[in-house]
């Protein structure tokens, strides 16, 4: 597994604001939404291109076009929907699944409620987007059902990993031969014993769309 902490100042100015507990929703959403843009330009350096000619003003010109199958972008409910239109920005040809899962607090285990996948992912690059890689559990339950599927390239994008989270998913897919990428803002220092990061940005869910 690699693991990639973007090292820009975009993206650490927009990180200091998004862990400003003063920072509200709407403000929230939108750095958010442009931070994932950030990282998105990073995850995507392996996307798979084709040769391609195009016929510009004057004459024909060589270059490449996404390759076929599409990326599939996959969020994770709830939290991971706020993170949908910074990634598609950049692949705005890509299709789009759904993963709903939720954290058992007490086991912290991960529950699947709601899929929304194709069956058959052969071939398929897959980017999951998560905010938060903390305890790794959520994460590597929805990346191992992609694999399952037949997806052969996995890429996740959190604005924020744990060292628990990342040793967690390298353990886990110890016997993957598929390619698994982890691409985040920024590698904290802990989880605390709730299973928060540390110093972290709080509930991500709950900053980007409120308590309910």
């Amino acid at each position: 597994m690699q693991t990639l902490a973007v090292d820009h100042p975009l993206v650490a100015h927009k990180l200091t604001t998004l862990r400003d507990v003063r920072t509200d929703s709407p403000t929230f959403r939108r750095l958010a939404d442009e931070l994932v843009t950030l990282l998105a330009y990073e995850a995507t350096r392996d996307v798979r291109v084709a040769e391609a000619t195009v016929q510009t003003p004057l004459v024909p010109a060589r270059g490449v076009q996404l390759a076929s199958p599409k990326p599939l972008v996959v969020p994770i409910l709830r939290a991971g929907l706020g993170m949908l239109d910074g990634m598609t920005r950049l692949l705005p040809t890509a299709e789009v699944g759904f993963l709903g899962m939720i954290r058992d607090e007490g086991t912290l285990q991960a529950q699947t409620y709601a899929t929304r996948l194709p069956d058959d992912l052969s071939g398929r690059q897959c980017y999951v987007l998560d905010p938060m890689l903390a305890t790794g559990g959520t994460l590597a339950a929805a990346i191992r059902l992609l694999v399952e599927r037949g997806a052969d390239d996995v890429t996740a994008l959190c604005l924020l990993a744990a060292p628990e989270g990342l040793k967690y998913l390298e353990q886990a897919f110890s016997d993957i031969s598929a390619p698994i990428k982890v691409v985040t803002a920024a590698i904290d220092s802990h989880l605390n014993e709730q299973g928060f990061i540390m110093p972290g940005l709080g509930d991500a869910g709950d900053r980007l769309y409120g308590v309910v």
